[in-house]
């Protein structure tokens, strides 16, 4: 996590983008020669902004969640969380499946898996424990009736079989559940997309038509329903991901850059945004969409569902990727000192992500009972941001420090 910051000019991947060539460990960091790549700065950055905005929305009610990325097309930073990851495994992964041990590469995995399911558990009964101190000490009873927290005084015996099993997640927690899922399928999808990698693309696309068209889902439990984030539709942008890190580690490209692809991605991308911009647009927009339903095409062809990952959300991932990817403004704005901080953020993902997670449920208990306002609102995202760039200024340094110490080892002994 603590590599510096270099510049990658090599164009592959799903994305050809050179931003996507850095990875989440130090290890994985490497080429198919074994040589180190070095960090994109453009990654970190990228990852950092994704976390910021996550952190926002999550603080339900502040005027600064009108100036997130949501508010600018059909996706968020969801769809590039889940990429991200999949492409993070693909580079992190692929070669021990190439080459070494099947079940050691196997196992590596599934740690990784293991380690998410206890971050999950972990931040799920810290934010229990701050609404039910909010209920208890605060007044604040209306708390334990939002995040899906209702069925832990309701059905308690049944919500904690839930809440281990991951059929019972509380709101704003539901992308670790995801995640952790896909890290256990990863291995299948490994073996198949190494051999045959559009084989396992067309599997993946497969499954995801499959899941709309008979509203297939993961159950919930205590509850009725089925998961927020649906495992069975949302592994497709996870596949594309790993099969673009797959690709990359082996110094080739999955899906090759060309001018056309970017100009009909970046005239995509602009068209969503006067969509969603411009409110006249949006309603054509949607009125066609519901023409389009109306004649038999599926919800998740026609319309934003994200449980589903319905088809505009996707095309709108897919397509902001690959241009923000391609604009050669980037490498210069991601090596800025003005993207430093999220940098920063972005080297220490997991870490800043569950503690973001539980600070804002936080800041949800103290924005309860007040209305939207610019400066009190300012001042609580402020100082929660300002915590996370302490934490992961703490964790980098740490990293940098047991490095340092490592190698002076070394040395010591040669």
């Amino acid at each position: 996590m603590s590599l510096p910051d270099t510049t990658v000019h090599r164009s592959a991947g799903l994305l050809g983008p050179a931003w996507m060539r850095a990875i989440w460990s130090p290890a994985a960091a490497r080429d198919v020669a074994g040589a180190p790549v070095g960090r994109d700065a453009r990654l970190d950055m990228f990852r950092g902004i994704a976390l910021v905005m996550i952190f926002i929305n999550h603080v339900p009610g502040t005027i600064y969640e009108n100036f997130t990325n949501r508010n600018f097309g059909f996706s968020d930073a969801a769809e590039a969380f889940v990429f991200m990851s999949g492409m993070a495994a693909g580079l992190a992964y692929s070669n021990g499946f190439r080459t070494g041990n099947l079940w050691l590469a196997i196992a590596k995995v599934w740690a990784r898996a293991r380690q998410l399911y206890f971050v999950h558990i972990t931040i799920t009964m810290l934010c229990l424990g701050i609404f039910a101190a909010a209920a208890l000490w605060f007044g604040l009873p209306e708390v334990m009736q939002t995040n899906n927290i209702a069925p832990i005084y309701g059905k308690p015996l049944s919500t904690l079989i839930g809440i281990p099993l991951l059929t019972h997640q509380l709101g704003y927690l539901n992308i670790l559940p995801l995640y952790t899922v896909l890290l256990l399928a990863t291995p299948v999808f490994l073996v198949i997309g190494l051999r045959r990698p559009w084989v396992l693309l067309l599997l993946s696309v497969a499954l995801w038509v499959v899941a709309g068209q008979f509203r297939l889902n993961l159950p919930n439990f205590p509850t009725s329903g089925g998961w927020f984030f649906n495992p069975l539709s949302w592994q497709f942008l996870f596949v594309v991901g790993l099969l673009s890190g797959v690709a990359l580690k082996a110094g080739k490209r999955f899906v090759p850059y060309h001018p056309v692809l970017f100009g009909l991605a970046a005239a995509f991308v602009a068209f969503v945004l006067l969509w969603v911009r411009i409110p006249e647009l949006g309603a054509l927009g949607r009125s066609g969409l519901t023409m389009i339903a109306d004649a038999g095409a599926p919800f998740y062809i026609t319309w934003f569902d994200k449980t589903f990952l319905a088809l505009p959300r996707l095309l709108h991932a897919l397509a902001l990727f690959y241009v923000l990817g391609h604009l050669p403004i980037m490498r210069t704005i991601a090596a800025s000192s003005i993207a430093a901080p999220f940098r920063l953020l972005g080297r220490q993902g997991l870490a800043v992500f569950a503690a973001g997670t539980v600070i804002s449920m936080f800041l949800q208990v103290v924005k309860t009972p007040r209305q939207p306002d610019p400066l009190f609102d300012g001042l609580v995202l402020g100082g929660g941001l300002l915590v996370l760039l302490a934490l992961a200024w703490v964790l980098t340094r740490t990293a940098e420090l047991r490095a340092s110490s490592r190698n002076a080892a070394t040395q010591s002994r040669a």
